[in-house]
């Protein structure tokens, strides 16, 4: 064989590795279509991974639905067919994956970057957790700081929650932290929601971010108390297999690029926090920020119902992390 044929079997076998990669490589979020936020990081991604590896790996984007419903796409992640994935993660395969819903690990953006960026508390305390499930995590990808919106009436303790019922998504965590609050709670399927509001099954919506409140309830709801119980986000993360078999080089820059959008969307979802929260006052509609002190009360209420419950889905080991290196409550 000649050197030039060697050659040209060399540039062949090269080319052929780039095409199975862009045929292989899948990037897919379970929340969000085309032209939504979510969308568009997953596309920012794959574009970044592509300039970073000069072309060599090219991951095809695939949108919410597209390669079927929430859990069966984190369960192709899991299995490797979708190799990178923003996801709002599935506790089926792994109660810890719950630690993220813990209530009251942190009050500002500020704290909850910290905590979620590498090298931060709760990022390596995920990664061990995403390991043991054959899965790389990254980092966060934020909405922010959720609350409870409400018809009619509200409440900012625990006593005055007590005749409000509220609807809460049926996340075992998320209910107790509800639940903790004062309030009763009802776990409602999303497409039911409005109606449930309308016709006073429920006096609201808890756990979520404003932004969700006002797109899709707002002709229902007058009240939008901002408790902080939870910090709502994605997850950033890798196919373990996939991503041990990537060169270092390679591995470099789909981590620096998943930062990269885990630093991106903390800034955006900031700006388009408070933006919403203009729009919902602009309706007419009263919005709440608990104090210092309210919070700090609230929040140390209940760390104490919520957090030793915590221990048989997480873990003493964790759970202790958690104790040492949550934000105090002042």
């Amino acid at each position: 064989m000649t050197l030039l044929s060697k050659t040209l079997l060399t540039v062949m076998f090269s080319l052929s590795a780039a095409t199975v990669s862009a045929q292989t490589m899948r990037i897919a979020t379970d929340s969000g279509a085309q032209g939504s936020p979510s969308g568009d990081a997953i596309e920012k991604w794959a574009a970044l991974i592509k300039e970073g590896t000069q072309g060599a790996l090219s991951p095809r984007v695939f949108y919410q639905n597209q390669l079927g419903g929430q859990e069966e796409v984190f369960d192709q992640h899991v299995a490797g067919d979708v190799q990178l994935m923003l996801n709002w993660p599935m506790t089926s395969y792994d109660k810890r994956i719950a630690v993220i819903y813990t209530p009251y690990m942190f009050t500002t953006w500020e704290q909850a970057l910290a905590a979620y960026q590498a090298g931060g508390w709760l990022n390596e305390t995920l990664d061990g957790v995403y390991k043991e499930n054959g899965l790389k995590f990254f980092g966060a990808w934020p909405e922010g700081f959720n609350g409870v919106a409400t018809k009619g009436k509200h409440a900012m303790t625990v006593e005055g929650a007590k005749n409000i019922k509220v609807r809460v998504p049926p996340i075992s965590m998320m209910q107790q932290s509800v639940q903790a609050m004062g309030y009763q709670t009802a776990a409602i399927d999303w497409g039911e929601v409005f109606t449930s509001i309308q016709t006073g099954v429920v006096d609201g919506d808890a756990a979520n971010v404003i932004y969700y409140d006002y797109e899709y309830f707002r002709d229902t709801l007058d009240y939008y108390v901002r408790s902080k119980q939870q910090f709502i986000t994605g997850v950033l993360s890798m196919n373990l297999e996939a991503w041990n078999a990537l060169k270092p080089e390679q591995q470099e820059v789909v981590q620096a690029s998943a930062i990269s959008i885990m630093q991106e969307q903390f800034a955006k979802a900031q700006v388009a926090d408070d933006a919403i929260v203009e729009k919902w006052k602009a309706l007419g509609k009263h919005y709440i920020e608990l104090d210092k002190d309210q919070l700090a009360a609230l929040g140390t209420h209940v760390r104490g119902k919520v957090w030793p419950s915590m221990r048989s889905e997480v873990g003493d080991s964790i759970m202790a992390h958690i104790e040492k290196n949550a934000s105090a409550l002042q």
